[in-house]
């Protein structure tokens, strides 16, 4: 199997201008593929910008929107992974990424986990999505799209790589917070990032791609630091810090099928334990059932 190309677009999207970030889009995409690239990865809210607020209806787009379609149309012979504010039939507002490939939206991923903490709100703009899928890829591998915080929650990369995805994508807008001298990176948000994705990438055995975005919405900035890790953990590709770049990863997929025999840890996972286990604590938290591990009760 030939290595995979991957692209990542750090870029620094302007907020509301979403022509302008759809035609930016659309020359990185024609850069990379000319570059050699089979995949090209735009960060969370690349085509809008994430202090959206109010102008999330504004620049919200369906799944048949011209525009999206028109950008599709730009990955002839190639796969890419954009964000941007998707309206339902039903006119609710989810951030999503989308898998474009071979001219066409392939699949679209809805944001499951929405961070209502410290500067977070998307709760108050946003719906929450309710699936998580991994897709078959003109690429030959399965591809699981993530969007940020929803790599902050366990379940995401382990049910992603148990569908089938052996390329995990996380698409992110995570903004620069505690610059600690404690950190050798100089950035506790990086650090804890860093950790988090060698951590997915070794349990799942899989390739983990990280594209953050760059620049200031408002008053929040943005770090970048964009990274390929393989799936023993190494780094394969690195973006620097705060500013726009477009890195190439050349990415062995092979490496994935040795990594997975020498350490078969998915095929060794025990989902119908996980399941039996999750759907006991639902119903114990639903009060439909007697809290097992609880306190026993007076005189028992």
């Amino acid at each position: 199997m030939q290595p995979l190309r991957i692209a990542l677009a750090q870029v620094a999207p302007r907020l509301g201008a979403l022509e302008e970030n759809l035609a930016r889009h659309a020359e990185l995409l024609r850069e990379a593929t000319a570059g050699g690239a089979g995949l090209v990865v735009f960060p969370e809210l690349g085509l809008t910008g994430y202090l959206l607020q109010d102008l999330a209806a504004e620049v919200a787009m369906r799944v048949d929107d011209p525009r999206l379609v028109a950008l599709a149309a730009e990955t002839a012979g190639c796969s890419a992974v954009v964000s941007f504010v998707e309206e339902s039939g039903d006119h609710r507002l989810f951030i999503a990424a989308a898998l474009l490939e071979d001219g066409r939206v392939r699949h679209v991923h809805r944001k499951v986990h929405l961070p209502t903490y410290g500067l977070f709100d998307e709760r108050r703009f946003f719906a929450a999505g309710d699936a998580i899928r991994a897709v078959p890829s003109r690429l030959g591998v399965g591809i699981g799209l993530a969007v940020c915080e929803d790599f902050w929650h366990l379940g995401t990369a382990q049910i992603l790589a148990l569908d089938g995805a052996q390329l995990l994508v996380n698409v992110s807008s995570s903004p620069g917070r505690d610059l600690a001298a404690t950190h050798a990176e100089g950035l506790g948000t990086a650090a804890s990032w860093r950790s988090l994705l060698r951590t997915y990438a070794q349990l799942t055995t899989s390739v983990v791609v990280f594209c953050n975005r760059v620049g200031v919405d408002e008053s929040i900035s943005f770090w970048g630091g964009s990274e390929v890790i393989g799936p023993a953990g190494e780094t394969i590709a690195g973006a620097p810090l705060y500013d726009e770049a477009l890195v190439y990863a050349d990415v062995p997929l092979a490496d994935v099928r040795r990594e997975r025999i020498a350490l078969p840890l998915l095929r060794d996972e025990r989902p119908e334990l996980l399941v039996r286990e999750l759907e006991r604590i639902v119903a114990e938290r639903a009060g439909l059932a007697p809290d097992a591990t609880g306190d026993p009760e007076p005189g028992a």
